[in-house]
């Protein structure tokens, strides 16, 4: 296990804070704000598949709008179009990066059309701190199991822990039902 993990959510609020002081002053989502509806988080992950996809579905019969929420750091974000060797992009060109792959990934999985209706956030911040944030606006909020961090053998993720605990709005944690 890196140091990095044995400390936990605090390292994770650390090392966000000085990415954004290194950033020179530029501004990236640190939160997602939310008025209402349902809020699934989505780290790409399987698990995070099947919780967008029963989000989704819950969110059309309850005609409720859908948010999906991708926490991210500069460590876990694709390369921006405008990196090349010798030459460090600015932040908010990672954090663009991160919302094209979201989008993208939303748009996949539900449609091009059911996907129009969706409000996709990008949030530099720790995964179940931008979640529970995010939920504080939300009817309620989906995650799934387990998500690409963490251990394999557990029945439940350390992110869906945490917000099965801290959120204030109810949750719904889905499970595929298969083995992994």
């Amino acid at each position: 296990m890196s140091e990095q993990a044995a400390a936990g959510p605090q390292a994770e609020r650390d090392e966000a804070a000085a990415e954004l002081t290194v950033a020179d002053n530029e501004a990236v989502s640190s939160r997602a704000v939310v008025a209402g509806g349902v809020v699934v988080g989505h780290d790409g992950s399987d698990h995070a598949r099947d919780a967008l996809v029963w989000a989704a579905t819950l969110a059309e019969r309850a005609s409720w709008p859908l948010h999906v929420v991708r926490a991210w750091r500069i460590a876990t974000a694709p390369q921006p179009a405008s990196w090349e060797p010798g030459f460090v992009p600015p932040i908010t060109d990672y954090e663009a990066a991160v919302q094209a792959d979201l989008e993208a990934d939303v748009a996949e999985l539900l449609g091009a059309e059911r996907a129009a209706g969706v409000t996709c956030h990008v949030v530099h911040a720790a995964p179940a701190q931008a979640l529970i944030e995010a939920a504080e606006g939300a009817d309620l909020l989906v995650v799934g199991a387990r998500g690409r961090g963490g251990f394999a053998g557990l029945l439940l993720g350390s992110v869906s822990d945490q917000v099965t605990r801290h959120a204030p709005c109810a949750v719904t944690v889905v499970r595929d039902g298969g083995e992994d």
